[in-house]
């Protein structure tokens, strides 16, 4: 099983969302939710201490060894010398026991050896990938595998719009 990941944040809380996959579903097999109260704000730089504590909070629901991995929206790495983005600070919450992809829609700079652009379907936009404690050639070729015609892999897709959807 593959997990992804989401956050989308409202005006009074943050609703989490994580989806388990294999590869090339095109629907997930499950799917987790958590709505976190006390955000973090957003603060340049360290987006990270928004986010982490969101996926850890919907990560409590998920059976963790049964993962082949996690897929985060952002990257594992923010520079060439690999220091940690969103994807390597999960890495080091969860013990380094679960490899981690990131998957971001837009590159930073000086990111050309720890992120690899892949172009998916007809876009001529790539995604920007990037993983840990998780060969890189088996997350490329996997990548290539998610389902979806376009620039964005249906589940990602799908996972961002269930936690665009309001609580009741």
């Amino acid at each position: 099983m593959i997990a992804a990941l989401d956050i989308h944040y409202k005006e009074t809380y943050a609703k989490a969302v994580c989806v388990l996959f294999d590869w090339s579903d095109e629907t997930p097999t499950q799917v987790y939710t958590a709505i976190i109260k006390d955000v973090q704000p957003y603060v340049s730089g360290e987006f990270y201490k928004r986010e982490l504590p969101c996926i850890l909070k919907v990560l409590e629901q998920v059976p963790l060894h049964t993962l082949e991995a996690i897929i985060v929206d952002g990257h594992v790495f923010v520079d060439n010398d690999k220091k940690y983005g969103l994807g390597g600070y999960l890495w080091e919450a969860l013990d380094e026991k679960v490899p981690i992809i990131g998957i971001a829609k837009k590159s930073f700079i000086h990111t050309e050896k720890v992120a690899t652009p892949i172009k998916r379907g007809s876009s001529e936009n790539p995604l920007y990938v990037s993983c840990i404690g998780i060969e890189k050639d088996t997350v490329l070729e996997n990548v290539q595998l998610l389902h979806g015609s376009h620039r964005m892999p249906t589940i990602l897709k799908l996972v961002d719009a269930i936690s665009r959807t309001e609580i009741h």
